[in-house]
């Protein structure tokens, strides 16, 4: 691919062709065989789990899956890893092994395909324990995006899509923390990587036919980076309802979310369980830094840290007397009215270029995205760096059309009134 306008392209770990792996079965019927129906163990011994490390080691494809609990601690509780290869399916019981580290090592390292679902979480297990990430990951819900109009899918709506099977259903509600579980639990659990290996390789098979494989190399690394960046980032503006705050109850927004993550962190407790978000904001709103006072907000009787009101008025403290450079700033909110038009404008357009496309709206961005482009192609960004739209396989999708028809190169009109995409982007002579 070319690179972007506005700007050279990021350089990226280049994967391994795909097609090595793939090239062992490059025609695949919708209705291909699944792993063999063989008796599954269940890891519960360190020397299994190194036994299965060893005989994954030589293994092409990896398929993993985990079950976890994550609504009563800071990080999600691991309870169960399911894996396929072509040759086995198993599963560790991770409440029985107190150390997963020679797994995770075996998982980041070598030469092999690591195949998920929707894996953030499990990618943030490997980099929490070891600190690194396969060296080849295909996350088969990116690579359907770039194959269909949905974006993200169900891991059954996958498989029914593409491989044509139904994934069996039942056990939705299990509590993955209580032992010992039974073999519906466990083989419940196995649908979620039974089909990860077909599906690995229809997708290779679609991606290379639409000549897409590297679009979504792209997307592979950023994603992943962006997962990376997330683990260590105290990302405080992701509280709800801080839209209309002014700065300096942003700084105290800040003090307060800084406190809550340590806070929760250290109590092994999720964060909003500790201190609700509309808690934070009515904090910063009423800037009241008294311990008094602030008890005496209604629901704070009620919050997990009524025991904590000193802390808290330390925290608004600090926000009212941050240095001026240090104050956060609400993004800009004076922007020409133009700008708001030509957003409203052509966010819609964003749906037909994509379906066109047969690639996922929502994976390739918004209409906030739409309007930061064009912000920034008017000279009103709020930062120097390129758009999301601007930038590599997007900019080929979206943003080079976004950018004609600001340019006049490009118009848009009605094609057909009934039709499910009614608009039609034509040449300007």
């Amino acid at each position: 691919m070319s690179p972007p306008a506005g700007g050279p392209r990021r350089a990226r770990r280049r994967y391994p062709t795909w097609q090595l792996t793939h090239a062992h079965a490059p025609q695949l019927s919708r209705k291909q065989p699944l792993i063999p129906n063989v008796p599954t163990p269940t890891i519960t011994e360190a020397n299994e789990l190194e036994q299965l490390c060893q005989r994954l080691s030589t293994a092409e494809l990896i398929g993993i899956d985990t079950e976890f609990v994550s609504e009563d601690t800071f990080y999600p509780d691991l309870c169960l890893i399911q894996i396929a290869t072509d040759d086995e399916l198993a599963v560790v019981d991770t409440n029985a092994i107190d150390d997963l580290k020679p797994f995770w090592k075996m998982l980041t390292s070598g030469d092999h395909v690591t195949i998920l679902h929707a894996g953030r979480e499990e990618l943030n297990f490997m980099m929490r324990a070891v600190n690194a990430r396969p060296q080849r990951l295909f996350d088969v819900q990116i690579a359907a995006g770039f194959c269909s109009n949905e974006f993200p899918s169900a891991y059954g709506t996958v498989v029914s899509k593409f491989l044509g099977h139904k994934v069996a259903k039942g056990e939705q509600r299990t509590d993955w923390r209580k032992r010992p579980l039974t073999a519906a639990q466990i083989d419940y659990a196995l649908e979620d990587v039974r089909y990860l290996l077909p599906l690995y390789r229809r997708l290779v098979e679609l991606l290379t036919e639409s000549d897409r494989l590297a679009w979504f190399e792209d997307e592979m690394e950023s994603w992943q980076l962006e997962v990376e960046a997330a683990l260590s980032r105290k990302d405080w503006r992701r509280v709800s309802g801080i839209g209309k705050l002014n700065p300096r109850q942003l700084a105290i927004v800040r003090e307060l979310w800084n406190w809550r993550y340590e806070e929760a962190k250290r109590r092994n407790q999720p964060q909003k369980r500790l201190l609700r978000d509309d808690l934070i904001v009515e904090l910063a709103k009423r800037k009241v830094a008294s311990p008094g006072q602030i008890m005496g907000i209604r629901g704070m009787e009620r919050s997990a840290v009524k025991r904590k009101a000193v802390e808290l008025a330390e925290c608004v403290k600090r926000g009212l007397e941050a240095p001026t450079e240090r104050i956060p700033r609400s993004p800009r909110q004076n922007t020409p009215p133009q700008l708001n038009l030509l957003g409203q404008f052509l966010a819609p357009a964003l749906g037909t270029i994509c379906r066109r496309a047969e690639i996922a709206t929502s994976m390739v961005g918004t209409a906030s995205d739409v309007r930061e482009l064009i912000a920034h192609r008017m000279g009103y960004s709020e930062n120097g760096s390129l758009p999301t739209l601007a930038q590599g396989w997007r900019a080929e999708v979206v943003g080079n059309v976004i950018d004609d028809l600001l340019a006049g190169k490009k118009s848009i009109r009605i094609s057909n009134a009934k039709a499910a995409d009614p608009l039609a982007f034509d040449d300007v002579e």
